[in-house]
């Protein structure tokens, strides 16, 4: 093996996990924190990413933040954070001779932050939402749109950023409020990757995550079954283009169908050769990218197909995806196509030793939730996947009353686009369902 991991639990409680990987010229610091989007409320949804960019505007040790970034570039690195539905992590890359200084400054800018400058900062977060609505301040995005159909009147329906109103009436307040109880000991895995050594880590962290206050771990409220469907949202929205993700509940990583969960997107999207773009692209050129993926949290997950066509194409692409998927759920899979699909598994992981980047979010972004599981592990749990397995796997989650499907684009097409979504041909479950019209919002962007 061409790493060594490590956990260690600081007296304060803190979590530090380092990849020992002596071989490679650069080193990588990740401080995982476990609050996002999903431990918020309406009243404070955004205040997670808030507070993520207001790490950036200095702290008590670090003021000046040009001197602040300097410092890391100077040294290789180059600050970083990002927030997510059930997480937070801030990064940078360092030159292995120089992670202290790393170390020294994430710690201060997230245990000492000055969190000031805060109506600038709004106004750069709501122009940063302008992605995602159009003019009339609708939502446009295939992912917030898909939470908000999968997990209705749950935490994980919550948009990231928030929404402009939640933004806007953020008091200094909740944000003190949110730092105090998500930025203690034990929600925080502070992880070294690359050319490290644990003991140096384990000294540097102790120093810089000294005034880190002690509390536990946050929790969520797991998310309810979802509504039967098929369902289909569909935002009217004048692109040239209609984009769609059809999603289906699956499950989280730990659970004994994730192995054959991720043969089955490998199938369905590894390349070219793969089915989704051989039929959809290669074959009958109804798209010009479609895109299989598995997006799990500690209590739930998902798969999802997403792509983008003219709008006459829609219903067509989205038939075509659900015929390849109810392949799945009515033949084995050849022993070939599933013997690659394993070796694809399996060298992808031997890729990622290679990667600080990967090996600290395996190691230390899992630890936020439960113990990682090794690489030889993951890769045996796939390569244990018989054809008979992977087919009872499809079948239990590729459902026509597990199918929700969002859309955005021309109403153009919509008419057969709800017919499709409504019969969902190809997949297993029950044998007649109502033509249901699907919820339409409308919107044009100028």
């Amino acid at each position: 093996m061409s790493f060594t991991s490590y956990r260690d639990v600081l007296p304060s409680g803190l979590r530090v996990v380092t990849v020992e990987t002596p071989h490679l010229h650069t080193a990588l610091l990740a401080i995982y924190v476990r609050t996002g989007s999903r431990h918020e409320t309406a009243a404070n949804n955004g205040v997670s990413h808030y507070l993520e960019h207001l790490f950036f505007r200095g702290s008590e040790g670090w003021p000046d933040t040009v001197k602040m970034n300097a410092a890391v570039e100077e040294v290789g690195g180059n600050l970083n954070g990002v927030t997510t539905r059930d997480h937070g992590y801030y990064y940078t890359p360092l030159h292995p001779a120089h992670f202290r200084v790393g170390l020294d400054i994430l710690g201060d800018m997230l245990t000492r932050p000055r969190l000031t400058d805060m109506e600038v900062e709004r106004q750069i977060i709501l122009e940063e939402m302008l992605d995602e609505v159009d003019e009339k301040g609708r939502d446009i995005d295939l992912d917030n749109l898909s939470k908000h159909l999968l997990f209705p009147n749950h935490p994980l329906a919550l948009k990231i950023a928030g929404t402009r109103d939640s933004v806007s009436a953020l008091q200094h307040s909740q944000v003190l409020e949110h730092f105090a109880q998500h930025y203690v000991t034990g929600n925080i895995v502070v992880t070294a990757a690359g050319r490290v050594r644990r003991d140096e880590v384990l000294e540097l962290t102790e120093r810089a995550f000294a005034r880190l206050p002690k509390g536990l771990a946050s929790t969520e409220t797991p998310p309810p079954p979802a509504a039967p469907g098929p369902l289909l949202h569909f935002v009217s929205h004048d692109e040239s283009q209609t984009e769609f993700r059809l999603n289906f509940r699956t499950v989280p990583e730990q659970h004994d169908d994730y192995a054959a969960l991720q043969i089955i997107r490998r199938v369905m999207d590894d390349g070219l050769s793969s089915r989704l773009p051989f039929e959809i692209v290669e074959k009958r050129g109804l798209a010009y990218s479609v895109h299989a993926s598995l997006d799990a949290y500690d209590d739930a997950g998902l798969f999802e197909i997403e792509a983008a066509s003219a709008p006459e194409k829609a219903s067509q692409v989205v038939q075509e995806s659900l015929r390849v998927l109810g392949t799945l759920c009515d033949d084995l899979i050849g022993d070939e196509e599933l013997a690659r699909a394993k070796r694809r598994h399996r060298m992808l992981l031997e890729f990622s030793q290679d990667s600080p980047g990967e090996l600290a979010g395996w190691f230390g972004g899992t630890e936020l939730f439960r113990a990682p599981e090794t690489f030889a592990h993951r890769a045996d749990l796939v390569d244990s996947q018989s054809a008979e397995r992977v087919r009872e796997v499809a079948r239990r989650y590729f459902r026509k009353e597990n199918l929700t499907v969002v859309a955005v684009g021309q109403r153009k097409g919509l008419k057969a686009l709800e017919r499709v979504v409504a019969e969902a041909p190809g997949l297993p479950g029950a044998p007649s369902l109502p033509p249901a019209k699907a919820k339409v919002s409308g919107g044009r962007r100028g």
